[in-house]
Formats: structure tokens, C-alpha cells, sequence
């Protein structure tokens, strides 16, 4: 896990390109800590920022091939390089390093831009070819490592975060008032959009080419699923044979996912799934294992008894940090910094808290459950349907509705409401059964019942766009085909997880600590074999996860392997009220400070902060648009009003190079 940059045909004097590249990569030394690089070959500039996990002392970079004609920056890892490295030796490459990194260039070379189809693994990455003059940019399939982007002037600029792309002369920070509509909707925006105008996101599965004719970019991979047609009974021979198949794939994702030169510990939610990767994990190893868990002082979020049943079974050694409702506000503003976005949910906060444990602890690569509930069907939201769809099959009955009871027992406020209140809530969309986005359609209006906060100016700005039309849209022709489980799964596993789970609550919040998070469910073969495992085989009923929980319940303590889903959750609102911390926080939701950003009505503002900390509870919609407002102002101020650094001034004319000889400028400075 690294920080890359870089930029290509950027109309930069030469003698400012390694100074504008060093600027880059600067912004995101907390990413790599281990030392730094920059690399310039003409029109083509690459910057690393290193965390040095693999080859700690050979894995440097930007790194070339043998005779220098390919170089690459690398953000992430390559799991299965042992056997890649291998065969190409066989072939008769020649590697200079033990690094993952190296497999790049040289199965680049045999392969060119399709390498990323061979590669297991979480990676950002860009490949600079000077025979062939162009940059090859590539994202992982599961969008665990980020990559932003800026065109201008003809050319382009990358990095891992926009705040690198924020140094570049004429590049400012400017809110996208499209991606706040859809943050408002979906808490994250539709890659490639992201907050910021003119900056876009590489999307997950996909490969960009850039050369002198412009940019092109293509989908390497995506989530798919059988047709609903398919689905049939299932024997009780074949599912003990996928379900010895779930567990030997998760299991060998596990393994590859321990390849490091550092330790490697784990996560442990005290919930099934890191309790899972973490039992799998000592199935490895007979040496101590570290552990990290946040426990909440709130007893509604907190499930440290689970955690230290997890522990005393697996002999840990472990280490808890405990969140106060006040630690989120004092941490809310480096976690905004850090994520580069507004935020619909303060969950990330004590995920930052996390992440700045195990650092304090020496450790730099931790093994997590994210994906098991995407890609096994856990999520409530998956309950829920079925639930809602059983119920509209019947719309008369009295006793259908009952079971939305048994959707959130977690949630106390949510099951205090009357039975007609909870019909209302959950069954009032019969008439869009038929909608594509049923599934999710409860949470997607809930969250925009905060858009009525903005103002009248960004309404107008916004116009007639509609968030929800807009996804429809981006749905593959094939999504009506499939069984109404996997069309949830696909809206959660292409759009959430790495729009939110894995961006603002995973790799931003972990590499704000220089601390790798590694996710053997999000494996491409666990995820491609999962897709095609029979629906009825993940949610059996109202089992969530059934075919993993059979494939792995030997390796966990009965209470654990038995425990229903408990989403991780944090306190919001409240944890705003009765600190200075939270005082300092809430100034920026003051009625001058909401008039000076203008996105939103000061005079709503005023009333929902007052509720918010007035009452001592208050619903989902309310703490919804409380953070989504906070940090919207939060974002405002650290990105649109403090970013100064290279804006204004425009870009220096291109002019020649001073070469080699060759044609290429070189610079290479490793650290």
C-alpha cells in the first residue's frame, strides 16, 4: 500500500516536472511513509510515495523493466506475484527485485494493458510506456485502491487522492453540486464523479490509455450473476459441495492474503465475518496473532463482549480502543481531510480511531470481513425486501407485515413504532415492485429527505437531475434477468462498497495511519463463485450468509458462528453536543458560516441543529441530514476555503526537453 502520482503531456516546464512531482507525492507521505520516488521521461512524470511491506529493501520505486522502456508507481498489492513471479522466470524475464511490483512491469511487457485480467489482487497502479508513448492507468475490481484524475490542456494528472491533484497550477477545488445530490441520495457520488469539479474518479475494474490522441478507457471486470431462470432446487449433496468449495476458496484467499514481509494482523468486529478471517487466519500461522477492535462506551454500538469471546478462543493478542462519543468529534475534521468528502454517516471516525491503534502498535497490514455481507448476502437490506415483497404478494394479510419486526432487533427506537408506522415505512413503494432499485429504494428516499436542507441556489444548480434516474441508467442490460437477491447484491457490491465501504470507511481512513487493509472476501474467484451459488443457498429464509456460516462454522465458538447480523454503527448526532470538541465542530453549521458556503438553507439549519441537540434521540432522517450538513461544511472549508496551493496560477508553456539522447529526460530519486 503506497500513494502514487503522476501526469502526461501537462504543459510543465521541464525543469518544474520533478519539482511539480515532488509536490505531488508530498501530500500523501502519510500513505507511504517508507520513502519516496519520482521518475521523468519526457512528457510522462511518476511519483511513489512508499509502505514498504513486500522486499522492504529491493520493492522501491518508480521501477522499471530490464532495459528501462516500462516503469510503473504501485498503490496496493499483488497477491498471487509468487506464482506469476515463477513463470516468468520460466519465460526468461529477468527480475532485479522479490517486490509484487516487478510482476507488473514484466507481465506488462508479455501481455500489455490485459496484465490486470492476471493479477489477484487490490491495486491502483500506473505504467508508463515509452515505446509505445502512452500511460496505462488500472484499478482492482472491487475498487479497493483509489485513483482520481484530472484532464486539462490536453493532457492529464493521477494520484491516489485529490489533494495531490490540488498542487497543480490552475487546479482548484470547487464542489460538484451534481455529487452532492447524489452523496444526499446514495452517501457516496457515481464514479467517476467525485466531489470536486473537474477531478474524476478511474471506477473499479477498469483500465484508462492515454496517448496523444487523448484518453480512452475500458471495463475490464464487473459483478455478474445467472439469470433468475437458473435458479432451481438444490440438493443436499450439492450444497455440501459448494459449500466445501466457499470454504476452500476463502480459505486459500486467506493464505495469499498472509504474503508479506512484515506481520500481519487482523480486524476483530466481534460479527461474523472478521471473526471469520480472523479464525482462518490462525489456521495459518501458530505464531501470536495482533488484533485491533474499537468497543463504544455508547452500550447500543458496542460489541466488545463478542470481541473478547473471539479472543479468549483464538488465544489473541489484543488491543482495544474505546470510542467516547466525543473522540468522533475530535477526530471528524482529519477524517473529512482524509476522505475528501462529505459524509452521511460519522462510522469512519472510529475506523480513523482504528487504524491509529494498530499504527500505534507497530503493525502495517491488517486482514478484514469487508465484502462477506456483499457478497454473501448479509446486509438487512437484503432481509428487507424479501420481506417487502412477501408482504406485496399479499397486500390484505395481517400477518405477513409482522415480519419487519424481525428486520432491526438492534434498533430500539425503530421497533418502539406502531405496526402501521412500520407498514407505512417499509411497504409504502407496492406500486414499484417492478423498479430496479426496489431493493434499496426505502434507504435511497430516506437519505434524500436530507436535500431538504439546500438551498435555493444549489437547487437551481441541481435543476430537473434526478440521482435515482440517473443509476437506473447505469444498470447493465442484463440486471432484469437476474433474481431479485442478486440485483440487491449487485447495487451494494458495484455502488457501495466502493463508493463508501471501501473508500471513506476503509482505504482513506486506514492510509490516513499508513495501515494496509487487506479483504480476502472481495478475492475475484470467492466473488465470481459466490455470484453463482444458488440465491436461496445465501439467504435461506431469513438466514443471512447461510452457505458461508455452514462452510465455516467448525472454526468458530457456537455464540459467534450463531450470531445474527449487527451492522457496525457509531453515534451521530449526539456526539456533537456537550463538548468544546463538538462546539468547535458545530460552528461550522452556524448561520453565517452555512450563508458564506451557500449550499445550504441557514434558517432549516438553525431548527435541525437545535433538535439535534435538544433531544437526547432523534430519528435516521434527522442524524442523516445533521452529518451530511456538518460535513458538507467540514469539506468546504478544509478543500474549497484552504486550499490555496497552485491555484490561480496558470500552467508554465511546454517547451523542449533536455534528453538523454534517447529522447528522455530521466530523473529517479528513491528514498
Amino acid at each position: 500500500m503506497c500513494g502514487i502520482a503522476g501526469f502526461y503531456r501537462l504543459p510543465i516546464a521541464p525543469d518544474r516536472k520533478r519539482g511539480q512531482l515532488q509536490r505531488m507525492i508530498r501530500t500523501l507521505a502519510h500513505r507511504g511513509p517508507d520513502g519516496d520516488g519520482v521518475y521523468v521521461d519526457g512528457d510522462a512524470g511518476l511519483a511513489h510515495a512508499r509502505l514498504s511491506i513486500v522486499d522492504v529493501d529491493g520493492g522501491r520505486q518508480p521501477m522499471s523493466n530490464e532495459d528501462g522502456t516500462v516503469w510503473v508507481s504501485f498503490n496496493g498489492e499483488i497477491f498471487n506475484y509468487v506464482e506469476l513471479r515463477e513463470g516468468l522466470i520460466a519465460r526468461g524475464h529477468v527480475f532485479k527485485t522479490t517486490s509484487d511490483t516487478e510482476v507488473i512491469v514484466h507481465l506488462y511487457e508479455e501481455r500489455g494493458p490485459d496484465c490486470v485480467e492476471m493479477f489477484n489482487g487490490d491495486f491502483a497502479f500506473a505504467i508508463w510506456d515509452s515505446n509505445r508513448q502512452h500511460m496505462v492507468l488500472a484499478r482492482d475490481r472491487a475498487g479497493v485502491r483509489p485513483l482520481y484524475y484530472t484532464q486539462s490542456a490536453g493532457g492529464i494528472a493521477f494520484a491516489s487522492e485529490v489533494k495531490a491533484l490540488l498542487t497543480l497550477p490552475g487546479v482548484k477545488a470547487e464542489l460538484d453540486p451534481i455529487a452532492l445530490d447524489q452523496m444526499f441520495t446514495f452517501w457516496f457520488p457515481l464514479a467517476p464523479r467525485t466531489p470536486f469539479k473537474n477531478i474524476s474518479e478511474l471506477p473499479p475494474g477498469h483500465v484508462m490509455i492515454v496517448n496523444r490522441d487523448g484518453a480512452r478507457t475500458h471495463q475490464y471486470w464487473r459483478f455478474d450473476y445467472p439469470d433468475a431462470a437458473d435458479d432451481r432446487p438444490v440438493s443436499a449433496k450439492e450444497e455440501a459441495r459448494l459449500t466445501e468449495e466457499v470454504r476452500a476458496l476463502l480459505l486459500d484467499a486467506v493464505r495469499i492474503r498472509l504474503r508479506a514481509d512484515v506481520p500481519v494482523g487482523a480486524y476483530l468486529s466481534g460479527g461474523l465475518d472478521s471473526s471469520i478471517t480472523t479464525a482462518a487466519i490462525r489456521t495459518f500461522t501458530p505464531d501470536t496473532l495482533r488484533s485491533f477492535s474499537v468497543a463504544f462506551a455508547n452500550a447500543e454500538f458496542d460489541e466488545s463482549a463478542f470481541q473478547q469471546e473471539m479472543v479468549a478462543a483464538l488465544d489473541l493478542n489484543h488491543a482495544v480502543t474505546v470510542c467516547e462519543e466525543n473522540d468522533i468529534a475530535t477526530v471528524m475534521g482529519d477524517v473529512i481531510r482524509h476522505a475528501e468528502r462529505p459524509l452521511m454517516r460519522t462510522a469512519p471516525a472510529p475506523m480513523y480511531m482504528l487504524s491509529r491503534l494498530v499504527h500505534d502498535n507497530g503493525i502495517k497490514v491488517v486482514m478484514t470481513g469487508e465484502g462477506a455481507d456483499e457478497v454473501f448476502a448479509g446486509y438487512d437490506v437484503f432481509k428487507e425486501a424479501k420481506v417487502r415483497r412477501f408482504c406485496a404478494a399479499q397486500p390484505g394479510s395481517r400477518l405477513r407485515p409482522l415480519l419487519l419486526r424481525r428486520l432491526y432487533p438492534y434498533m430500539p427506537r425503530m421497533n418502539a413504532q406502531s405496526q402501521r408506522y412500520l407498514e407505512a415505512f417499509f411497504g409504502n413503494h407496492r406500486d414499484s415492485i417492478s423498479d430496479p432499485l426496489y431493493s434499496h429504494l426505502p434507504r435511497f428516499r430516506s437519505s434524500q429527505g436530507a436535500k431538504a436542507f439546500f438551498s435555493a441556489e444549489l437547487r437551481d444548480e441541481i435543476g430537473e437531475y434526478d440521482a435515482l434516474d440517473d443509476l437506473r441508467e447505469r444498470l447493465p442490460p442484463e440486471f432484469q434477468r437476474w433474481h431479485p437477491l442478486s440485483q440487491a447484491q449487485y447495487l451494494e457490491s458495484a455502488y457501495l462498497l466502493p463508493g463508501y465501504i471501501l473508500s471513506s470507511q476503509g482505504d482513506r481512513v486506514a492510509m490516513a495511519n499508513a495501515v494496509e487493509g487487506r479483504f480476502p472476501f472481495l478475492d475475484h474467484r470467492l466473488m465470481e463463485f459466490a455470484a453463482r451459488i444458488p440465491p436461496r443457498l445465501k439467504l435461506k429464509g431469513l438466514r443471512e450468509k447461510h452457505i458461508l456460516r455452514e462452510s465455516v462454522a467448525d472454526l468458530l465458538p457456537t455464540d459467534i458462528a450463531r450470531r445474527p447480523k449487527q451492522p457496525y454503527r457509531a453515534p451521530e448526532s449526539r456526539a456533537f453536543v456537550g463538548t468544546a470538541a463538538g462546539a468547535e465542530m458545530l460552528t461550522r453549521m452556524s448561520r453565517s458560516s452555512i450563508a458564506d458556503a451557500g449550499y445550504f438553507d441557514g434558517a432549516l439549519v438553525d431548527r435541525l441543529v437545535n433538535k439535534c441537540t435538544r433531544f437526547a434521540s432523534t430519528g435516521f432522517r434527522d442524524n442523516l441530514a445533521f452529518v451530511g450538513v456538518l460535513s458538507t461544511q467540514v469539506w468546504h472549508e478544509t478543500f474549497v476555503q484552504q486550499s490555496s496551493v497552485g491555484i490561480g496560477t496558470p500552467l508554465a508553456s511546454s517547451q523542449p526537453v533536455n534528453s538523454d539522447g534517447n529522447g528522455r529526460a530521466r530523473v529517479a530519486v528513491n528514498s
